[in-house]
């Protein structure tokens, strides 16, 4: 099959939007402008740049939808408060967003162009970031405030932007802003840097040079989740390595020392220094909703972020009885961080329990699975990242598994 450019244009687009879905700014202020552009964009691209549609394809498809839209109803009919319908919609909209992405990917191109188009997307993603982290000595004082209802940051013309008040840091005198690239936080942006440095490392396997590039962009995240996460890969890719060449364990090592030192003093401020609010709020995210789903097992409080953040309050539960500190932090009013918590107390055991069953099924990154999904795992357990077009993909997949299967196997016996 040949790949046009016009071909390639549109993957790379669809790929960036899919990205973006997940936490990017783009989204962050112009949420539902961008989602339906999204939209768009896939159905154009399925009907006018797409092969003949394959009918076990479709089946599976319209079988994922109806799975999910199911299992959507009932949470939104057996939620204990009145669930808003715009929330349950919008699910719905990241839902065919992911569907129709899975489609277009399977159906019209070959099986690894998914990964190739990441693979460049992510890399255009990691060389703006080093970009914006270097651009920020210089333009620090030409800032602007861009700010919507939810969302508040600093951008210098509008394609880089920045969180000075909550975000510099001081390590032995150097100071710095935490680099959160095109997205709404730092600790998104080393998920995708962490993705990258996995295909980088583990799928691609075309520069040791570009791993160290990424390993310090991560690092300008200082993110603690990004950190642990390009720790485990360094060790897994380390232990690799020395089997093929014993002499680059003295190079590597060398490179990790200043790595877990950045490592080890981020723990510290976060646990003991002035960023122990943040490390209590995520302790609280990671229990809390665990005796919420206790109260409601079958069919949780629902997914309306609003109502839970109400319905959380009424289960606060200090920080002392799990890690022994005092809390300093209000943490019952705001939304969870973990969205694999926040996931099993809106929709219950029987639920969450099949989506994630579904998620660790997925079958778009064979090689090196069980690192892959440690790495998908940590970083939805530290971020509300699951529910979101990117991620939801990874639970499609698995679901395509067990109806493919299933259409494909009618379709052979007609």
């Amino acid at each position: 099959m040949i790949y046009t450019l016009k071909q390639k244009f549109i993957d790379n687009l669809i790929m960036f939007f899919l990205v973006m879905s997940a936490g990017g700014l783009l989204f962050v202020f112009n949420r539902n402008v961008m989602s339906i552009l999204f939209f768009g964009i896939l159905i154009f691209s399925i009907l006018f740049f797409g092969n003949k549609f394959k009918k076990p394809f479709i089946y599976s498809s319209v079988l994922i939808l109806i799975s999910i839209i199911c299992i959507g109803i009932i949470n939104f009919i057996f939620a204990i408060t009145e669930q808003a319908t715009e929330k349950y919609l919008f699910y719905l909209l990241s839902v065919a967003l992911s569907v129709l992405t899975f489609f277009h990917f399977k159906n019209n191109r070959n099986s690894n162009q998914f990964l190739k188009t990441l693979y460049f997307v992510l890399k255009l993603i990691a060389f703006h970031s080093a970009l914006n982290f270097i651009l920020y000595f210089f333009v620090r004082d030409d800032l602007s405030t861009i700010n919507t209802t939810f969302h508040e940051c600093e951008t210098f013309l509008n394609l880089f932007f920045y969180t000075p008040d909550r975000g510099i840091v001081n390590i032995e005198g150097f100071e710095f802003c935490r680099n959160q690239g095109l997205f709404w936080e730092p600790g998104v942006l080393q998920v995708f840097l962490n993705i990258l440095f996995f295909l980088e490392a583990f799928v691609i396997k075309k520069s040791k040079l570009f791993l160290l590039f990424l390993s310090f962009v991560i690092l300008t995240s200082y993110s603690t989740t990004g950190l642990a996460i390009l720790l485990i890969q360094a060790i897994v890719y380390l232990s690799e390595q020395i089997k093929n060449n014993k002499l680059i364990l003295a190079v590597i090592t060398t490179l990790l020392v200043p790595l877990f030192f950045v490592f080890s003093v981020n723990i510290k401020d976060k646990i003991q220094g002035e960023k122990e609010g943040s490390f209590q709020k995520r302790i609280f995210d990671l229990t809390q909703p665990v005796f919420i789903a206790m109260d409601n097992p079958l069919t949780g409080v629902g997914l309306d972020v609003f109502q839970f953040q109400k319905i959380r309050e009424e289960f606060y539960i200090s920080s002392n009885s799990f890690i022994g500190i005092t809390s300093t932090t209000k943490v019952t009013d705001k939304g969870s961080s973990n969205s694999v918590m926040f996931l099993l107390a809106g929709t219950g055991f029987p639920t969450s329990l099949i989506l994630l069953y579904m998620f660790f099924k997925q079958r778009i990154i064979e090689n090196k699975k069980w690192l892959f999904m440690i790495i998908l795992f940590i970083s939805v357990m530290s971020e509300p990242l699951l529910l979101r077009p990117f991620f939801l993909i990874f639970i499609i997949s698995g679901f395509h598994q067990i109806f493919y299967r299933v259409t494909s196997h009618k379709q052979m016996l007609v």
